[in-house]
């Protein structure tokens, strides 16, 4: 059973336009294979390098969803 906080962060980047980040979020949301785990972490690790300390709403959402993934 996925994480009920991690799940509202995904649906989160999975709403948000930006397809580096919305594409394998939504993948993972629809799947339980570890592979789109993977894909779902190395775009976030990516978002987070690109944009994590621009000061938008997604800065601590990256990290949070990193350390729920990691758990």
């Amino acid at each position: 059973m996925k994480n009920a906080e991690l799940v509202k962060i995904i649906q989160k980047f999975a709403e948000s336009g930006w397809n580096a980040i919305a594409d394998p979020s939504k993948k993972w949301l629809a799947s339980n294979e570890s592979a789109s785990t993977n894909e779902l972490k190395t775009a976030i690790e990516q978002a987070d390098k690109d944009c994590g300390s621009c000061g938008c709403e997604f800065d601590p959402l990256y990290k949070k969803a990193l350390a729920l993934l990691s758990a």
